[in-house]
């Protein structure tokens, strides 16, 4: 089997960008994937495309401007793991030789569809009683709390480094830095959230050119991908909502690897709300279980510190357009490992790791997680 490798990866900017159509954010990241990757339209082999609100033909709608066309476009909806989806797609393509040559790109024009949260599903129970994704997060927070003693501004240093993190990133929806205080003090959401530890929607769109590993080329190569959905939900679990599909897909994704979570230098996780990251921590085995929060004490996770978790500011300042968000955490590990990330750059990152959740769907734990691996060799 071939080893996969990310060629080349691009993004548009995130946030909202009402003048603009989703094919031109397409174009953005995509054509700066492929200069990256030094590939042209006609030596791609396939496309694969994550979105979850995008219009009936979207991709092809905005690649054919760009000359892409006569190949395979599969475009995959796995809620906020569509885009990691993609990406994990477009892997197995190149591992299992069936193309030499693909992209994979996420895409997502939210901002003129929703005012706020994305409107809960109401055919699910959730949804019939009103319970949009902040308050179910809220509600995995406070059990949180219950079980481990975490305190509401605990919570918040989430946003407070997050935050941070985002105003060295030029292409976030969100720049300004906020103290726990200033956090706390935003308007409360879904209770103990408040409005800065709850990532906003945007407009976006990330690309990445997936192919065969090259040595001596500068490229990444994928050392694992795992993709799973989440077991049946009947609330005797232990853990809040997410944790074990995220732990379960972390096993195998390692496993697959040869790597424990201790040799990360990096990671993008999924940040959608403050506790999401505390827990995504845990499950990854950064932290044992309930000692989350020590990372962030610590600051073993801040810029500075042994393994930046979020260093783009993540889903929390970055924006979170649904089918891009995964490819913009692709994007960030592979700036990351290849020392392209400016005043965000952790030195000498060599192994980095993406984790993308999807959820919102009544009945089981989570959707789907992707987890992907992600080295630099040499």
């Amino acid at each position: 089997m071939t080893v996969p490798a990310i060629k080349g990866v691009g993004t548009s900017l995130f946030g909202k960008q009402p003048d603009l159509h989703p094919s031109e954010l397409v174009w953005r990241a995509v054509d700066e994937a492929m200069t990256r990757a030094g590939v042209t339209a006609g030596e791609l082999d396939a496309v694969y495309v994550g979105t979850v609100f995008g219009a009936p033909g979207v991709a092809q709608r905005a690649l054919h401007a760009m000359g892409i066309v006569g190949v395979p476009v599969i475009t995959v909806e796995n809620a906020c793991a569509s885009g990691t989806t993609a990406l994990h797609e477009a892997s197995e393509a190149v591992r299992l030789d069936r193309w030499a040559c693909v992209l994979a790109v996420g895409i997502e024009k939210m901002t003129d569809q929703f005012a706020g949260a994305i409107h809960p599903e109401s055919t699910d129970i959730e949804g019939r009683s009103g319970l949009a994704l902040p308050s179910l997060y809220a509600m995995a927070a406070t059990r949180y709390q219950h079980a481990f003693g975490v305190t509401d501004a605990e919570l918040a240093m989430v946003a407070e480094k997050n935050h941070g993190h985002a105003r060295h990133n030029d292409r976030a929806q969100h720049r300004t830095p906020h103290t726990v205080e200033e956090i706390l003090a935003s308007r409360m959401i879904a209770d103990p959230l408040t409005l800065l530890q709850c990532c906003p929607i945007a407009d976006g769109a990330a690309a990445a050119i997936v192919g065969p590993h090259e040595p001596g080329a500068r490229e990444v190569v994928i050392r694992s991908s795992v993709l799973r959905s989440g077991q049946l939900w009947d609330h005797r679990s232990e853990h809040v909502w997410g944790f074990e599909l995220i732990r379960d897909t972390a096993r195998r994704a390692f496993e697959a690897a040869g790597i424990g979570p201790a040799d990360l230098d990096v990671v993008e996780c999924h940040d959608a709300f403050t506790i999401g990251e505390i827990v995504t921590t845990e499950a990854l085995g950064l932290a044992p279980e309930g000692e989350g929060v020590g990372l962030l004490r610590d600051r073993h996770t801040h810029l500075g510190g042994p393994q930046p978790v979020n260093p783009s500011g993540g889903l929390l300042s970055r924006g979170h357009p649904l089918g891009a968000t995964g490819l913009a955490q692709v994007a960030e590990v592979v700036w990351q490992l290849l020392g392209e990330a400016g005043g965000r750059q952790h030195p000498g990152a060599t192994l980095g790791l993406v984790e993308t959740m999807g959820g919102g769907v009544a009945g089981v734990d989570g959707n789907a997680c992707a987890i992907a691996v992600l080295e630099r060799l040499g």
